[in-house]
């Protein structure tokens, strides 16, 4: 599917205002706008309908007394709780993203926007094809704009769509504007908020994986941040969601990984992040490997003493010296692993992999956040990442023939690259899709390389630096198997904000058909064009079905289903 961008849509009201005015120019234009955004369960505001309503800059008061909105375009209107309407005055919240402004926590922006002050307008309304809103409004000169929001039904179907529309806004009492709306040709998706910004009192979450289990069960994975949204160091932990219905519920937060006080440090110097989920296809076996970072080093690499609760030193093992050679936990940063055998419901107690795999002249070696897989000939795979002994930057491969007793690291696949993702080739080779810091070019496009042997040796691809641009972020790559026609076949999906640039925006889904070497643009799925923070995760709920966890514009943890016909019959 091609990028749908909605644009302003500008409706001039041809009849003059009957207020005592001598100017000729006296009428008030309303305007409509939609961005596509997933409107989410679980969320009570979901921006579903923008009205601009642009006044006459002169001396007279103009109050809005009515706004008739309509539901037409909506699958069911049993998806949707609630309608509420909105005034914001001159903030535009929309605007102030399409700038490149952060608003707020951009999560909800509606409440948490900064500078705004919203001002519910009339009642909350149950849904219904038309909906008058009823209160009094004072316009101020220029540009006044309102939000129409959905709260959604709890069992609201995520394969369905809603819509909305304006029909007529009353001024004054008495002059009923009746511009010729034809509403923004836009629907937007149903999905879920599985984690919003302070949830259970947390700051944020972020970082998502997800995996569906030998019993259909999803396993949604993130970095719950307790105290700030910065990456490590500081209090976090692994967090993990479980759904057993597809994704249309989710049980309360489970920890994966949590390490606690431990060596006599205070959580902040004891976080995990980064957690990458694989399930063994071929046993109970679930495991979820983090990084932990234990204390500080110092920008010259050295360990910092004395840490405690009200310590405010900071430092990030991808930065300067964060992480150094080595093997121990004040040299550097050390690879978790924590196992499950009941579907994800309870986890052990953390495996440290970082003396049995780290090279001791690496800086770093850690999961990259996502996932694994497991290989036809059932080995198991985590796409890795780490900094070598100059301290640069690459992307590997971390195995395991025995079911994960033991595990082994390959050759790095790229350099200059970090988070990747990993899937196996209908000819049985593994590829690597990295993350890329291009020196020698201003677009950002993903880096791709291949491996017949477990990464003793890899291949740069024909598509790598060319075919999939990014902003520089985490993206997804996951192969998906389903049977058309009796026949057996596949696809690769690939997910990330689809721009070349900063900020990050416009998550998308692409298909190839042909293992990566080509990508068309009228299988694109756009999901979220709104400012987010990018990381995204996908899996096949079954054989007929798309699971995407990602980082959106409208909740920390965003979920979203996706028949696979909507993808294939564009």
């Amino acid at each position: 599917m091609k990028n749908v961008i909605s644009k302003y849509l500008l409706f001039v009201v041809t009849g003059f205002m009957i207020i005592s005015c001598s100017k000729t120019d006296d009428y008030v234009r309303v305007s409509l706008h939609q961005m596509q955004v997933p409107v989410l369960k679980f969320k009570q505001n979901n921006l579903v309908l923008q009205i601009r309503i642009i006044a006459p800059g002169d001396a007279l008061t103009h109050n809005v007394t009515s706004v008739s909105v309509t539901t037409e375009g909506t699958d069911d209107l049993s998806d949707i709780k609630t309608v509420r309407l909105f005034y914001l005055g001159k903030d535009s919240l929309w605007t102030r993203y399409e700038d490149g402004e952060n608003v707020g926590s951009i999560l909800d922006p509606l409440y948490f926007a900064e500078g705004s002050n919203p001002v519910q307008f009339g009642t909350d309304k149950m849904p219904s094809g038309s909906i008058t809103f009823e209160d009094r409004q004072v316009l101020e000169p220029g540009s006044n704009f309102f939000w129409l929001t959905y709260e959604l039904a709890d069992d609201a179907n995520l394969h369905h769509r809603v819509d909305a529309g304006c029909t007529k806004v009353a001024i004054s009492g008495n002059t009923h504007l009746k511009p010729g709306i034809v509403n923004p040709p836009l629907t937007q998706r149903i999905g879920v908020a599985v984690r919003q910004r302070l949830d259970d009192l947390l700051n944020t979450y972020r970082v998502p994986g997800i995996a569906t289990t030998n019993k259909g069960t999803l396993l949604a994975i993130y970095d719950a941040r307790r105290d700030s949204s910065r990456d490590l160091q500081g209090d976090m932990d692994i967090g993990l969601s479980r759904s057993t219905d597809g994704g249309n519920t989710w049980e309360p937060m489970r920890i994966a990984i949590d390490m606690g006080e431990w060596g006599g440090l205070p959580q902040k110097f004891n976080g995990v992040s980064d957690a990458s989920i694989l399930v063994d296809k071929n046993s109970e076996n679930i495991f979820v490997a983090g990084l932990w970072m234990h204390g500080l080093l110092d920008k010259t690499g050295r360990w910092i003493e004395d840490l405690a609760e009200e310590s405010d030193a900071w430092e990030h093992q991808w930065r300067r010296k964060g992480s150094q050679p080595g093997f121990g936990v004040k040299q550097t940063s050390q690879f978790m692993v924590s196992k499950s055998v009941d579907d994800g419901k309870t986890w052990g107690k953390p495996v440290n992999l970082t003396r049995m795999c780290k090279k001791q002249e690496w800086w770093l070696w850690a999961p990259a956040p996502g996932r694994g897989i497991t290989l036809e000939d059932n080995t198991l795979v985590f796409p890795t990442q780490g900094r070598n002994a100059e301290g640069k930057a690459f992307s590997n491969i971390t195995w395991s023939k025995d079911g994960g007793q033991t595990w082994k690291i390959s050759n790095p696949g790229f350099s200059g690259t970090n988070e990747c993702a990993v899937v196996q080739l209908n000819d049985g080779s593994v590829m690597l899709n990295m993350r890329y810091r291009q020196p020698e070019k201003v677009k950002g496009t993903r880096a791709v390389a291949v491996t017949h042997d477990l990464g003793e040796t890899w291949e740069e691809h024909p598509t790598s630096r060319i075919a999939l641009q990014e902003p520089v972020c985490m993206g997804s790559l996951h192969k998906h198997v389903y049977t058309e026609g009796g026949e057996k076949k596949s696809i690769l999906l690939f997910s990330n904000p689809n721009v070349w640039r900063n900020p990050r925006r416009k998550t998308i889904i692409k298909v190839s058909f042909d293992d990566g070497m080509t990508w068309p643009e009228q299988y694109w799925l756009l999901l979220d064009e709104g400012f987010n923070r990018g990381y995204s995760c996908l899996t096949s709920i079954d054989e007929n079905t798309i699971g995407v966890f990602y980082e959106g514009s409208q909740a920390d943890m965003t979920f979203e289903s996706i028949p696979l016909n909507e993808l294939l019959n564009k």
